[in-house]
Order: structure tokens, then C-alpha cells, then sequence
């Protein structure tokens, strides 16, 4: 490798789970780190949904990076995007031309919305990957009731009182059982023109059950439990047409103005930057220790690795995954540094899957123990809070939990961002009446 041991400089692209998790294992190690990302704040995407559904502000799930690695004086953060690497020269090539180089590169790159496909649907059926998708989508579907509120006619009002999701997964559930409730529970006393409770809220997943990931017996309660909350559950058809008029799915066409999309995930071009073979969707295939074949100073952690459980399954791209392979990684670095024998092959441990269903209804899937209804809430609830980073932000989602818990208002119902409806071509891409 390039460089001595006291000045090796360890490059990390992405703030993510992974890419910080890297960084704190890093902590007393001989070495410089630049931290590359190009947004300033590390998202606790696992409650993304809850922004984009007025029960969680921006802050409480969202911190600035630079604060995180305040007290790390061998921690260069840089607010930049990566477009390619050059493998040859040792250097990250950014956005702005400049270039930044590097003894070991972590690439941390997370992943973006895949429309298999399909990539000109994406402006009539957004998906939820950053807070700027979220407050945009919180806009979307708080419009859509005051619209409703003032329009005279039925067609048009019922379908910006119909909302689709497209995609039966852990963010497809909680999303669907989210907006029902804000319809039926939050918002039926505010309006005088319209009765929320009447808006239909239908999940589409392609798949012959939603949560496929779940054992079936967990699959069914999920499906029991949305559709008590008057959530609509359209199995085995996959949406063959979107516009911004509504969706085709199976042989019936749904007239509805907001459209999210939660049915795939794609990987970051980091393959691309690499030139490294990569499975189908575009996740880079590692070796067992996590570096790229025949780049051992490499590294690709998180939803950008494809990467095989113990068990021959893809290790599944959520939080908990990405962090073990930081921490991994930062091992790997510092036995290198150290001139000692490499850690065995990285192994994930899978600690159980958690899905939320409202507000009081959560499926887990621990493997030795499934659990379900009330109970799995609070410990969905409890697993989240303690991974939020800081004592002030526990505090503020648990105490914004409570309130919508006991009283079914929620505390981030603020229509933000953008001018009056109708008041510039931009703000009419975004106006949920185009559809009618």
C-alpha cells in the first residue's frame, strides 16, 4: 500500500450506517479519514416514512455530519458527490473536478429507487430515500386534502382521496398503514367538505403476500391488520402503467392522484466507478472479506455490496447489515496497519426483522421467537429509539410517539417548501390535482 502507517489515508464515501460505523471503528487507528458524502446529515432512513406521514420533523431523525465527527480531529468531513474512481491513480474523482486520493477507499454508496424498467414513471410515482423526498411527499399528500376540501367535483375529489402503493415490503406496509390512519384517525375533524375517513388507501404488491421476507403466518397478520385499518390489499398484480392521471395494475385502471413507490431498490453506480462485476441490481460482487476482486485496498460495504448470509441468502440491505460490515472493515484496516493476520471472513448476524403496522401494530421476526400485534409496537418502538443517535432526539420521537399514541394527533402537520398552488410551472408538477 501507498504511504506509511502514520500518514495511510482512509477515504469513505457515504455518511450512511455503514459508512459512520467505519469511522467509529476507525477511533485510534494511525491514520487520516476523509469522509466524503454529498448531503451534510446522516438520515435514520428506517423512520423516513414517518416525515413523509407528519408524525416525526426532519431533526428528529436526521443530524448534521460534521457534528458527529466533531470531537475526531483525524476526520476530514467533505460535503461533495463522487463520480467515478480511478483505480489506477488511487484517487475518488468528484463532482467539482477535484480529486481526492487515497491508501484504502470505503464505498458506502447506499442505494436509489429502481422502476424496473420503468425509469419515466418516476415522476408521477416518487419513492422515499432522503428527507428532500420526504417533506415532498409530506406536501404531496397534505395538498391533496386541502384540494379535496374545495373541489366541487366527485370524480375529481375521490381521486385526490385515493392514495396507492406500489410495493407490499416493510416501507410499503408501514406507508399504507401510516396514511390510513392519518385519514381516519388525525384528520376527519378538520375539514367540513369532505370526510377523510371516506379516502381510500390501496397497497399493490405484485407477489402473492406482502412482507415476503416475513415467515407467512406474519405475512397474513400484516394483511389482516392494514385491512382493519381500511387499508386496501391488492395481491399478484404488478402495475403494467402509471401516469399522472393514476395506475394500471392487472386489467383495472385506478384513477388516484398520489402514486408512491416502494417496490425496488437499485444500487449506487459504484460498479460502474469500478468497472467490477456486479449481480442484477447493480450491487458490486465482493470478495469474503468485503474488498473488490483484485483490488484488495477497496472496500464496498452496505446496499452497494452484494454480499451471501451463512445461511446462502443475500444479507439484506437494512441498517443493522451495513453496520456490522463497517465495523468489520474498520478490523480488517487495522490488522493490515498493524502487520497481523486478517479477520476471518465477514459473517452477518441476523438479529430479526421488524415491521410496523399504524400505530399500535408491528410484526418481529426474531427467528426463535415471532411476535405480533401491541406487544411487537413497543418493541419495534423501544429497538428504534435506541438506535437514534443522541439523548435529545430519543427523547423527542419518544415524546412524539406518545402524543399521537394517546391522542392521535400528530405534530408535523405543516404544508413546507415551494409558493402558493399554481403559482409557477414547478410548483404544478407537484400539485396532486394534475391527476384529475
Amino acid at each position: 500500500m501507498s504511504g506509511t502507517v502514520q500518514d495511510h489515508h482512509v477515504v469513505i464515501v457515504g455518511a450512511g450506517f455503514g459508512g459512520l460505523e467505519t469511522v467509529r471503528g476507525l477511533k485510534g487507528a494511525p491514520v487520516r479519514i476523509t469522509l466524503i458524502d454529498r448531503r451534510n446529515h446522516h438520515l435514520f432512513q428506517p423512520l423516513l416514512y414517518q416525515v413523509a406521514t407528519a408524525s416525526l420533523a426532519t431533526s428528529e431523525i436526521a443530524w448534521p455530519i460534521r457534528h458527529l465527527v466533531s470531537d475526531r480531529p483525524e476526520v476530514t468531513t467533505l460535503l461533495a458527490e463522487v463520480v467515478a474512481v480511478d483505480t489506477a491513480r488511487r484517487r475518488v474523482l468528484l463532482g467539482d473536478g477535484s480529486e481526492v486520493d487515497y491508501d484504502t477507499l470505503v464505498l458506502a454508496t447506499g442505494a436509489r429507487h429502481a422502476y424496473f424498467g420503468h425509469d419515466e414513471w418516476e415522476p408521477f410515482a416518487p419513492g422515499l430515500k432522503s428527507l428532500e423526498d420526504a417533506t415532498r411527499l409530506r406536501r404531496h399528500i397534505l395538498l391533496a386534502f386541502e384540494r379535496a376540501e374545495r373541489e366541487p367535483d366527485p370524480l375529481r375529489r375521490a381521486a385526490l382521496l385515493t392514495f396507492v402503493i406500489i410495493g407490499g415490503g416493510p416501507t410499503g406496509v408501514e406507508l399504507a398503514g401510516t396514511i390510513a390512519e392519518l385519514a381516519r384517525v388525525t384528520l376527519w375533524r378538520d375539514y367540513r367538505n369532505i370526510d377523510t375517513r371516506m379516502a381510500r388507501t390501496i397497497l399493490i404488491e405484485a407477489g402473492p403476500r406482502i412482507l415476503p421476507s416475513f415467515p407467512p403466518d406474519l405475512s397474513a397478520y400484516a394483511d389482516q391488520a392494514l385491512q382493519s385499518l381500511g387499508v386496501e390489499v391488492h395481491l399478484g398484480h404488478a402495475v403494467s402503467a402509471c401516469n399522472g392521471k393514476g395506475v394500471v395494475y392487472g386489467d383495472r385502471y385506478l384513477p388516484a392522484a398520489t402514486v408512491i413507490w416502494a417496490a425496488g431498490v437499485a444500487a449506487s453506480p459504484a460498479a460502474e466507478w469500478l468497472g467490477a462485476p456486479a449481480d442484477r441490481a447493480g450491487r458490486v460482487e465482493v470478495e469474503p472479506d468485503l474488498t473488490v476482486p483484485n483490488h484488495p485496498e477497496i472496500f464496498v460495504i452496505g446496499d452497494t455490496a452484494a454480499v451471501t448470509a451463512p445461511d446462502g441468502l443475500p444479507v439484506p440491505g437494512i441498517a443493522p447489515a451495513a453496520k456490522q460490515q463497517g465495523r468489520y472493515v474498520a478490523e480488517v484496516i487495522k490488522a493490515r496497519l498493524k502487520g497481523e493476520p486478517a479477520p476471518r471472513p465477514f459473517r452477518y448476524s441476523h438479529a430479526g426483522s421488524l415491521a410496523t403496522i399504524g400505530k399500535r401494530l408491528a410484526v418481529i421476526d426474531f427467528g426463535w421467537i415471532k411476535l405480533r400485534g401491541a406487544l411487537a409496537w413497543w418493541i419495534w418502538g423501544i429497538a428504534h429509539i435506541f438506535f437514534l443517535i443522541g439523548v435529545r432526539n430519543r427523547l423527542s420521537v419518544a415524546l412524539s410517539w406518545l402524543w399521537i399514541h394517546t391522542t392521535g394527533q400528530r405534530s408535523a402537520l405543516l404544508i413546507t417548501q415551494g409558493r402558493q398552488p399554481g403559482s409557477s410551472e414547478a410548483e404544478a408538477r407537484d400539485r396532486p390535482d394534475r391527476a384529475a
